[in-house]
């Protein structure tokens, strides 16, 4: 009976060879758990960001419900009121626009701390931040360009519903007229959501690239899509599999706190304290779920960057030198952080 083939080399949080799915989920948790402070607690910074403001305008709107509930004389219409329903959309704005900003600084940060500890390395938060601070335009490029893409369909999208709304109060349109234009548009989301998963799994990898190769947006989207290319299907099942997982999660741990703030709110008949109350509680249950799904993406897809490099240019070769090297020096150096250069795949 032949003796198993020898393990591979795991200096850091993956073994050193083409990765399977349970090698990146994983590498994910101990990509995690290997720096904690810097990890988690830039996530819990981006995620507190985000959810301030979405949590004050639901809790002014369930606070104004509450209030409104308990005067019989409210119609049922105006239950949240004109500055209500401002605070909501607003609310809501704010958060999405501080989120554009925040969640790409920290998954080139978190990117950054994830290819070092491939070698079993640690960065510090300042360390990471030292190294990307000079990529960040390229990654702003990388999200613009995507939001780009994706916006130009949901206009379509919004000018349609428009003019079925303007067709459907002016009452010029037939039955069969209006029963097309809502096939139509029932058509287009369910294309619109197949266009997203295809734009997802094709340019996963462009942050990556910006971080880690020093490319810039265009050049970025380009590798990605070649790298993609002949495990698309693959590359598209782990990232659904992880929103799947990371969606639970969130749900599971936010739920309790999304309930009482929510309580409290409706329940504080327009009372200050509990409106205080009940955007603390809410902004506390998306902050922890947040701050677990932030590095549990980055890393799924840092690592599934690495996999298909190892795939497809054999760079796990490259990753092996590397790693006996510092290992026969007993620490690991900077210069590892080179090493993801396109330059030292053993087939570029």
């Amino acid at each position: 009976m032949p003796p198993p083939p020898p393990s591979a080399l795991r200096p850091g949080i993956i073994p050193l060879r083409p990765l399977g799915l349970g090698d990146i989920l994983d590498g994910t948790i101990k990509f995690i758990r290997s720096n904690p402070k810097s990890v988690l607690g830039l996530s819990a910074i981006a995620a507190l960001l985000v959810s301030v403001p979405l949590a004050i305008g639901q809790a002014f709107v369930l606070n104004t419900m509450g209030g409104a509930l308990a005067d019989p004389t409210t119609p049922p219409g105006e239950l949240t009121g004109v500055y209500g329903v401002a605070a909501q959309y607003g609310g809501t704005l704010i958060s999405y626009a501080i989120q554009f900003v925040v969640v790409t600084l920290l998954t080139g940060v978190l990117t950054r701390i994830l290819g070092r500890a491939v070698f079993g390395g640690n960065l510090t938060a300042g360390q990471a931040w030292q190294l990307v601070k000079g990529r960040i335009p390229a990654l702003f490029g990388v999200v613009g360009l995507l939001a780009a893409i994706m916006l130009v369909p949901m206009a379509l999208f919004v000018l349609l519903f428009v003019l079925l709304m303007t067709a459907i109060s002016a009452g010029s349109s037939s039955n069969g007229t209006i029963g097309l234009m809502i096939g139509l548009i029932f058509l287009f989301v369910i294309g619109y959501f197949a266009l997203y998963l295809f734009i997802r799994t094709r340019f996963a990898f462009a942050s990556p690239i910006v971080v880690l190769e020093g490319k810039g947006p265009i050049e970025a989207m380009r590798r990605s899509w070649r790298l993609v290319t002949g495990d698309f299907w693959r590359v598209l099942g782990i990232l659904l599999l992880t929103s799947l997982l990371v969606g639970l999660v969130a749900f599971v741990v936010s739920v309790p706190f999304t309930l009482a703030g929510t309580l409290f709110g409706m329940l504080g008949t327009g009372s200050v304290a509990n409106a205080v109350v009940s955007a603390v509680l809410i902004a506390l249950g998306a902050t922890l779920s947040a701050m677990f799904t932030y590095p549990f993406e980055a890393g799924v897809a840092g690592l599934l960057y690495a996999d298909r490099r190892m795939r497809s240019e054999a760079f796990d070769l490259v990753l092996q030198t590397a790693a006996i090297e510092q290992q026969r020096q007993g620490w690991v150096h900077a210069s590892a952080d080179e090493l993801w250069h396109p330059s030292n795949s053993a087939r570029s």
